[in-house]
């Protein structure tokens, strides 16, 4: 069971598309593997969380700053990943789904706690100076997560998954980039 675990974590590292393609890995015990890979990888976001805490404090004088309860934590990346998963399962496989796309929500839920796994590096972030080494494991995810969609989803190619993937985060960052344009010309509404 562990080398079952493990072995889904490598697969997973190394975006090897088979993970995707093997039954086996959507069993019955493959929705607690994923249960565990969201919580282990929430767990060790703790670690820079707090080394951004200590960039907070050091760098402005702040000495109050608490990181959230591990209860948050927790809870906070269930729901995460079941939001995630709402979103890829309605546009993946609701609106834009391919000829040949037979995928249930269980499968995508499944996927996206799967493409979690390069968030284990975020345990290596220990000191503000790394800080910036958060985006690797970041865009690992989102990478990983774009070959899982795309494997499961049946799509053609890596365009339509990666927008799916995306999506969200490029609104995100125009609406950010909007608002701090409006910040800068004070026309904040």
């Amino acid at each position: 069971m562990l080398s079952e675990f493990l072995n889904i974590i490598i697969k997973s590292i190394k975006l090897d598309k088979s993970l995707y393609n093997e039954n086996k890995n959507y069993s019955e015990a493959s929705i607690y593997f994923a249960i565990v890979i969201i919580l282990l990888t929430a767990i060790i976001g703790i670690v820079p969380g707090s080394a951004m805490l200590d960039f907070f404090s050091s760098s402005f004088n702040v000495n109050d700053l608490r990181g959230p309860s591990l209860r948050s934590v927790i809870i906070t990346s269930l729901v995460v990943w079941i939001f995630k998963t709402v979103y890829l399962y309605f546009v993946g496989v609701i609106l834009f789904p391919s000829k040949t796309t037979k995928s249930t929500f269980r499968k995508v839920l499944i996927t996206v706690g799967y493409a979690h796994a390069p968030m284990v590096f975020n345990v290596l972030i220990l000191d503000y100076r790394l800080l910036y080494l958060m985006f690797i494991p970041y865009i690992w995810y989102n990478v990983t997560l774009i070959v899982g969609i795309n494997e499961i989803l049946k799509y053609k190619n890596y365009y339509k998954s990666a927008l799916v993937v995306t999506a969200p985060i490029m609104v995100l960052l125009i609406l950010t980039f909007m608002q701090l344009s409006n910040f800068r010309t004070g026309t904040i509404s």
